[in-house]
């Protein structure tokens, strides 16, 4: 009977496992970050990163109407449990083609009182009669509660007025025209008002 040789038992050699290997399943093995709401964070799932603040005004289209406040006052009434307190603005709106407006508007912060102001001036916007040259044809007066104010053609002088006066011809889109006051009203919205009511008159 022949004896078979025996082999030497092998050891087994291990294997280098590659490092990508190794960083991937470190990887697994972390719990995977997560949002206030429990939600995993990746880079498809944030909301709101990619988004500017300013969202909302960018998709609101630009209005035709340029736009000035002239008075933003705090106001308050009287009840019974004391007193309560409110914003009063009033806004010039005109394109600089001819139309402009006064508007007032009240409300319990600044932005709603703004927002019905401005309302308001494109609902009581006017059609000035212009000349060739952005002027007025001839002159004109007129007056609103305390406020006078007389407007009158200055060719090659541009804008010569004051007060909430100027902001009305300028939005207006005159070039060439003298204001004065004949009034000590420091009213600026009186002002305004007069001399919207004094283009109002004016005959092309």
């Amino acid at each position: 009977m022949i004896d078979e040789p025996q082999t030497p038992p092998t050891t087994p050699v291990a294997t280098p496992v590659p490092e990508t290997d190794t960083v991937l399943a470190r990887d697994q093995q972390r719990p995977q970050a997560r949002d206030r709401r429990g939600n995993a964070a990746g880079k498809d799932d944030r909301r709101g990163r990619g988004r500017s603040r300013g969202g909302r005004n960018d998709e609101r289209a630009r209005s035709e109407f340029d736009q000035k406040v002239i008075s933003l006052r705090r106001v308050a009434r009287v009840v019974a449990g004391g007193r309560r307190f409110s914003f009063s603005a009033a806004v010039i709106a005109g394109d600089k083609k001819g139309r402009v407006g006064v508007g007032l508007g009240k409300g319990m912060d600044t932005a709603l009182a703004l927002d019905k102001a401005f309302r308001d001036a494109k609902r009581n916007m006017i059609k000035v009669a212009l000349t060739d040259s952005r002027s007025i044809p001839h002159d004109v007066s007129a007056k609103y509660a305390s406020a006078t104010v007389a407007l009158r053609p200055s060719p090659a002088r541009g804008i010569v007025a004051g007060s909430s006066v100027r902001v009305v011809l300028e939005l207006a889109g005159i070039t060439d025209i003298t204001a004065k006051l004949h009034s000590r009203s420091k009213n600026k919205l009186n002002n305004a008002r007069a001399a919207v009511v004094a283009l109002t008159r004016l005959r092309s």
